[in-house]
């Protein structure tokens, strides 16, 4: 049996099983390494599973219904742009198909057990064994360049080395925003944002931006039963359907997808905290655990965390609210912006997938995470066009049907990755090896560095959030 074969099996194994297996099964076993009974166990792992059947279910149902709207927005636009974005959930399916891909999945968990066994990290990243596509999307692209599988490995495993420091830079914050105590968000396409984040909104509280108040509870407060999350999702759903009707607004069938559009909207703010709410109760006997480790000794900083998928997140109000509001908005950054020439198109729903350590960072300040998302996704731009060569050479080897002569594809919120696509991969990519050698020399006193300083550095976040709750108190 070869190890191609090997990995191919595992493959199946977990594409078979899903998140919603895998991940009640990790929390179950880490229960009880804990000491959990195992009744609490059992249930913890249960809870977990249902609270990501929940996330499934109302995720898949609703991007359905807004995303073809989306589309007849960019046409309404007119806009035309060379390179296409087809989504990350088609990007997840190349990229596990890979054998960059498939090798990563073997030995790339192997790794991240290994860091947080050694306690080089405290989050157990595996709990989000499936995002790891997003590393494959970069590891694949090397190996279609270079042809050296190791090369792709080693670039894989410097950006599991990196995103380390940015999973747990975002990981408190993320946990208090969000209501999941001892859970992390490890996913590459969405923590490397964390430092921008930050520093980011240091800025802006500098400016005053704080005061500017944007966040669901105080719009609330300031206009009454309009601010409700339900209302406001069924406002902003209003829009977008009406943006993506523009052409047809006099037909009985637009305004019936509109004001699908519209409810279907105000039910995610109504159904997703509660399922969140089941979702969050599988963690607590992890962090009753935690914290009795924490008061036997444990050093400050390094209680444990999981790594928890990103759809955790999606629905809680202001991470919707803002993900829909960007949505116009980047659309018409990539029509304007000089020289980008990709085309956002299916992941513009992805948005809230992605600006999650933004609406962490600004503790739910809508205008704050607006700003600050519009500059990072616009950096993405340049890196979707420059990077979509290489991801349209990867594609086509799996693609059911041939690209048209000339065509180009990207993932719209997976490549669009400053840091993980234009300081770790685009230089191993051009100078192989070397470029590797000086990544990891690099990281070393910087994860030094981060060690150091990470309780200060979280402290200052939990600091500059606290700004705008006081602005609203």
């Amino acid at each position: 049996m070869t190890l191609d074969t090997i990995m191919l099996a595992l493959n199946n194994v977990f594409n078979t099983f899903g998140s919603a297996i895998f991940v009640p099964v990790v929390i179950f076993i880490i229960c009880l390494i804990l000491g959990v009974d195992l009744k609490k166990s059992f249930f913890s792992g249960l809870n977990a599973g249902i609270g990501l059947t929940g996330f499934g279910w109302l995720i898949n149902s609703y991007i359905p219904i807004i995303v073809p709207a989306v589309q007849n927005l960019v046409q309404t636009t007119g806009i035309n742009l060379p390179v296409v974005d087809i989504g990350w959930q088609a990007t997840s399916v190349i990229a596990y198909a890979t054998r960059a891909g498939m090798m990563f999945l073997g030995f790339g968990l192997l790794f991240q057990i290994l860091l947080f066994v050694a306690k080089i990290t405290n989050v157990f990243i595996p709990g989000d064994l499936w995002n790891n596509y997003s590393y494959m999307f970069w590891g694949s692209m090397v190996y279609v360049v270079t042809e050296d599988i190791w090369l792709a490995l080693a670039l894989m495993f410097v950006q599991v080395l990196y995103n380390v420091i940015f999973i747990e830079m975002n990981s408190k914050r993320w946990s208090t925003y969000y209501g999941y105590q001892n859970c992390a968000i490890p996913a590459l396409h969405i923590t490397p944002g964390t430092p921008f984040a930050v520093a980011g909104n240091w800025v802006l509280n500098k400016l005053g931006a704080y005061k500017i108040r944007w966040r669901p509870e105080a719009i609330r407060k300031k206009i009454g039963f309009l601010g409700e999350p339900t209302v406001l999702g069924l406002i902003l759903g209003l829009l977008i359907g009406i943006l993506g009707h523009l052409n047809d607004m006099g037909t009985l069938a637009a305004w019936g997808n509109i004001l699908t559009i519209a409810v279907s909207t105000a039910a995610i703010m109504a159904i997703f905290p509660r399922v969140a709410n089941i979702f969050a109760s599988a963690f607590m006997p992890i962090t009753e655990a935690a914290r009795k480790r924490t008061t036997k000794g444990v050093k400050q900083g390094m209680d444990l965390y999981i790594g928890i998928n990103d759809a955790t997140g999606y629905g809680e109000p202001a991470t919707l609210i803002s993900g829909i509001l960007l949505m116009p908005i980047m659309l018409l950054l990539a029509a304007i912006v000089p020289g980008n020439q990709t085309l956002l198109l299916v992941d513009l729903i992805a948005i809230a997938f992605i600006i999650q350590p933004f609406v962490a960072a600004t503790n739910g300040n809508i205008f704050k995470t607006i700003i600050l998302s519009s500059i990072w996704f616009t950096i993405g731009l340049y890196i979707c066009t420059w990077t979509a060569p290489l991801f349209t050479m990867v594609y086509s080897q799996f693609a059911a049907e041939p690209l048209a002569e000339g065509a180009m594809v990207t993932a719209g919120m997976i490549a669009n990755k400053p840091i993980a696509g234009g300081l770790l991969f685009m230089p191993v990519a051009k100078f192989g090896w070397i470029a590797v050698a000086v990544q990891v020399v690099v990281f070393i006193p910087l994860y030094i560095m981060w060690r150091k300083n990470k309780v200060k550095v979280q402290d200052f976040m939990e600091e500059q959030a606290a700004l705008d709750v006081e602005q609203t108190a």
